[in-house]
């Protein structure tokens, strides 16, 4: 029995070789199959990060800051900034740099609210919206030419795994 899925043997090794896997039949080190397949993960996303990242550079943006004002575009509205960094998809250890970045870029704008001084607004600016909507055909393209390989069944599925790998994921571990 193989260590990897056929598909997985079948396809080109650019991934295997960079991990300098030897055999991809027998576990890498001792390994077992999921230790392989979280590196593969890992590794995988951040090629695909690095990707993102060189293209929200050319504007201007970290991927964190870019995430930001997704969150609050889709949003539409202000939202306290505890929300957004909850709502990252990468958390970052400090929200308020993140927010002081893009308020000096005008990307954003903040305010205290009023019954709960200890909770600050963050809202998406005018400058912001249309940062966003010059990067939305670039990062279509980006990602279209990322996924290209796949079919809408296989992109599915794709998406049905990593959530029920998210899913598995205790959310106050430090593992």
């Amino acid at each position: 029995m193989a260590f990897l899925p056929q598909a997985v043997l079948s396809a080109p090794k650019r991934l295997e070789k960079g991990l300098k896997v030897a055999n991809p039949t027998t576990p890498p080190g001792g390994h077992s199959p999921q230790y392989y397949a979280g590196v593969s993960l890992i590794r995988t996303a951040d090629s695909i990060s690095n990707r993102f990242g060189r293209l929200l550079r050319e504007q201007g943006l970290t991927n964190q800051q870019y995430n930001v004002l997704r969150i609050l575009r889709r949003e539409g509205r202000a939202l306290p900034s505890l929300e957004v960094a909850e709502r990252l998809i990468q958390q970052v250890p400090a929200i308020t740099g993140l927010i002081d970045r893009l308020e000096k870029q005008s990307l954003v704008v903040r305010r205290r609210c009023e019954q709960d001084r200890r909770v600050i607004w963050v809202e998406i600016t005018p400058a912001g919206l249309e940062l966003l909507s010059r990067l939305d055909q670039p990062v279509e393209e980006l990602t279209q030419r990322l996924f290209a390989q796949f079919s809408i069944e296989q992109l599915q599925r794709l998406t049905e795994l990593l959530e029920a790998l998210y899913s598995s994921i205790p959310e106050d571990t430090e593992e």
